[in-house]
């Protein structure tokens, strides 16, 4: 059995258990690969999103695709289970002009969903595009202009490194813009 992958967590100021007045909805945005995934958490409260945590679930190339599967289920299971997300948004897979590159990424993106689905936590899939337009306001917007908003959208010091990390909290941020009844999924069906 793999150990966690989970490699360079940052968390937050905000990672203490939730406070306040209102109800606060977590969110986890996933920045789906093989060999680095980027993940990022936030919280809405108040209106607000505050930045939780963020890093990558990292496999060896060297290893079979099996077990590299394996440890990413057991990363998103993980993450899952700790910091226990209301809702999460993924980057769609893009082909571009290399689809061999992106069958393995699309064999990632299955053992995340299904992880997710396993935690009854409602996954949504958004295009670089639409990701871009919820957090810059264009959908053409260039990766530096994408984690600058980032930065500034959830007030860090810093910008978000490594890119994969900025990237997924990118699309927990375009979760909290697309979040409301009309783009609730179907309830879970419960198997026997």
């Amino acid at each position: 059995m793999p150990e966690s992958p989970r490699k360079n967590p940052k968390a937050g100021a905000a990672a203490s258990p939730r406070g306040g007045r209102a109800p606060a909805f977590r969110i986890l945005g996933i920045d789906p690969g093989l060999a680095s995934l980027g993940w990022g958490l936030v919280e809405a409260r108040e209106g607000r999103l505050h930045h939780l945590a963020h890093g990558l679930i990292e496999t060896d190339k060297a290893e079979e695709l099996g077990d590299r599967l394996l440890a990413i289920s057991l990363g998103i299971e993980e993450l899952l289970a700790e910091w226990k997300p209301e809702a999460a948004g993924m980057e769609s897979l893009f082909f571009g002009k290399n689809v061999t590159s992106a069958l393995p990424v699309a064999e990632a993106r299955g053992v995340i969903r299904l992880a997710f689905r396993r935690a009854e936590v409602p996954l949504f899939d958004y295009s670089p595009t639409a990701i871009k337009q919820a957090v810059v306001g264009s959908s053409r917007a260039d990766k530096e202009q994408v984690q600058a908003m980032v930065k500034l959208l959830l007030g860090l010091a810093e910008t978000p490194k490594p890119d994969h990390a900025a990237d997924a909290l990118a699309a927990a941020i375009c979760r909290w813009h697309h979040a409301g009844p009309l783009s609730a999924p179907p309830p879970p069906r419960k198997t026997k």
